[in-house]
């Protein structure tokens, strides 16, 4: 088969790769349909994860069927099509016993495409099967479900649910890329009195409008101004980093209120600095986190009953063996206008919702 594999800091290539097979009793392999590239691939293509080794496939979203289970897999069967999570789970350790999936001590966490082959590929070995994939409502389109891998679970527990937005809330996202796009769907589930976007991009505020934001701002004009306009001087109740640098991390610390939320899902690839000077005597509560992917049960029955406007972040498809292309795409979202790029064949026909 073919995989997209990494060699170095920026060299990558689509080539032939053996096949992955059942290696623990608790594995499947899936046939890959549809998958995506995430902004950690490039942070990965960039050097700034030193864990993952030449030779490893990337990727870890993917939606496909399975084709091979091990011994001791009980809950899928080949001819299921699935949702790949990016975070596999024992199941058993302390932490997963928690939901802290993504601190698995039994050798799941992120794996997939970090430290061990992932779903760029046709076919990808994934363990944990039970608890790692999710059999998909026949109502769900590969499209929707590929973005229940990743981003819209980091946007909901990272961003979302770290952050308590809470009715009547003001929310301010710092950007407007697809995790960013993501918390503003999902924070308005809770019905908060506004969402206020921050972005660089003109194309990228307009998405953030599309999916609900009441307000955006450009992050070079002063958005500060522009929340302590909107919130009587107070600040935002939660705001939530979605970009990775440390200007736009100490950014959001100047926009919350006493007593509010930062809630960081972005992946910073340096240093920030804490201005626990100036944040301490404002009673500043920050979160951060890799996402556990305990919510995607609840997501997939969203997606399902047509709640989540997941799809709609896709502005770039291409066939599989075009990843190449679709990566210098994605790493020039500024030129380009890409939000999320997916791969892969066709659209599956889909069951209406009321037939499902």
């Amino acid at each position: 088969m073919k995989g997209y594999v990494f060699h170095g800091p920026g060299q990558a290539a689509w080539e032939e790769v053996p096949d992955p097979d059942v290696q623990d009793p608790t594995d499947a392999v899936v046939r890959v349909d549809t998958v995506t590239i995430c902004g950690t691939d490039l942070h990965i293509l960039k050097g700034d994860v030193p864990e993952v080794r030449p030779g490893t496939v990337l990727g870890h979203e993917a939606v496909g069927e399975i084709v091979e289970v091990g011994a001791d897999v009980r809950t899928v069967q080949p001819g299921d099509r699935v949702l790949v999570s990016c975070i596999s789970t024992c199941g058993r350790c302390r932490f997963c016993r928690e939901g802290m999936y993504s601190q698995c001590l039994g050798g799941g966490g992120w794996i997939l495409g970090h430290r061990v082959d992932g779903t760029q590929a046709e076919f990808v070995r994934v363990p944990f099967a039970d608890l790692s994939v999710h059999v998909l409502p026949a109502a769900v389109t590969n499209e929707d479900a590929v973005l229940l891998a990743d981003i819209f679970p980091t946007a909901y527990e990272v961003g979302v649910l770290n952050g308590r937005v809470r009715p009547g809330d003001t929310v301010v996202v710092v950007g407007a890329g697809p995790v960013g796009l993501a918390v503003i769907a999902t924070a308005r589930l809770f019905s908060p009195e506004r969402v206020i976007a921050v972005d660089l991009a003109p194309a990228r505020l307009e998405a953030a409008r599309k999916l609900g934001a009441e307000a955006v701002a450009d992050a070079r004009e002063e958005p500060e101004q522009l929340v302590a306009d909107l919130t009587g001087g107070f600040g935002a109740d939660v705001v939530v980093e979605a970009v990775g640098v440390p200007e736009t991390f100490e950014l959001c610390t100047r926009m919350v209120r006493p007593g509010g939320h930062v809630a960081n899902a972005g992946v910073h690839g340096s240093p920030a600095t804490l201005h626990l000077e100036e944040l301490w005597i404002k009673n500043v509560t920050i979160t951060t986190g890799l996402v556990d992917t305990r919510t995607t049960p609840t997501l997939l029955k969203m997606a399902a009953a047509g709640r989540l406007p997941a799809s709609q972040l896709i502005t770039h498809t291409f066939p599989l063996e075009r990843i190449e292309e679709a990566y210098d795409v994605f790493a020039h979202a500024a030129e380009t206008g890409a939000l999320k790029v997916a791969l892969g064949g066709p659209r599956r026909e889909v069951v209406p919702v009321a037939e499902a």
